[in-house]
């Protein structure tokens, strides 16, 4: 090869190095932000938001195919407030978390109740939605009058849940599903005795399906805090500050309590 062509080899390589420099410079990781996550998405110009996508009135599909919900349009609203967009990713739930700490997403919206195992592995954003577990049964079913009664039944939840966790705590044996649709499958079939769940889940899918046969047999008497967890450490700090100013902020201006009776009818957003 002469000087010529090895010259023009050399400037060719240089260019397309070039290039990918600048292409690994449109999406910076958050390593590259001195390990500062919120920089990171900012930079990005968008924020992963992990959510299940099949529990309404949280988030799911309406009859167009469109994500919507209430956790749907928090984290759209966060996303406004940190001036970027969403990218939603959906998936199951007992996957989600495992999601978050391997990096996958960088926030989950997917009303996770606050535990103390969780708050052990996660970081939590201020609550911005206070839930009532109600226990669901058949409706020809009265065997279930309390918490206390669900000992030595038949439950069925996803098993990472606080729903899972208050049943065993009540003495339950847990069945493993994959969603809500199919808790109410093996519930109204006769393979479970009860299921747990939001109270405000319960009658919004009554509201769709007025025949299913079940009822709400009692409610726990605490209420749960749902919250947005992200991983734990000092390149989420900036952002959980951001997400409560900004959670904070949407409760001021009544825009939580607004998305609240739009989705439930009432307003979760206030704990009582």
């Amino acid at each position: 090869m002469n000087g010529r062509r090895i010259g023009a080899a050399l400037a060719a390589a240089a260019l397309c190095l070039a290039a990918l420099a600048g292409c690994a410079q449109e999406k910076p990781q958050a390593t590259d932000m001195g390990g500062d996550l919120l920089a990171a998405i900012q930079a990005k110009g968008e924020i992963t938001v992990a959510l299940e996508g099949t529990w309404a009135p949280w988030g799911y599909h309406d009859g167009q195919g469109r994500l919507v919900g209430y956790d749907v349009e928090v984290a759209q609203a966060i996303a406004e407030k940190l001036g970027v967009e969403v990218n939603f990713v959906e998936g199951e739930w007992n996957s989600l978390l495992a999601g978050l700490a391997s990096g996958r997403y960088d926030i989950i919206v997917n009303s996770v109740d606050i535990d103390e195992d969780r708050q052990e592995k996660y970081d939590f954003s201020i609550p911005y939605a206070y839930n009532r577990t109600a226990v669901i049964v058949r409706e020809d079913d009265d065997s279930i009058q309390s918490m206390e009664d669900l000992k030595g039944k038949k439950t069925a939840n996803t098993l990472d849940s606080t729903y899972a966790a208050v049943a065993k705590g009540y003495g339950a044996e847990v069945t493993g599903v994959d969603d809500f649709i199919q808790t109410i499958e093996l519930l109204t079939t006769g393979r479970i005795d009860a299921t747990l769940n939001a109270e405000v889940s319960y009658y919004d899918y009554m509201a769709q399906h007025p025949d299913a046969g079940v009822k709400i047999a009692c409610l726990d008497p605490e209420a749960t805090q749902a919250a947005i967890p992200m991983r734990k450490g000092e390149e989420t700090a900036a952002l959980r500050e951001a997400i409560d100013k900004a959670l904070a902020g949407l409760a001021e201006e009544g825009v939580l309590t607004e998305l609240s009776v739009k989705y439930f009818g009432i307003d979760l957003s206030q704990e009582g």
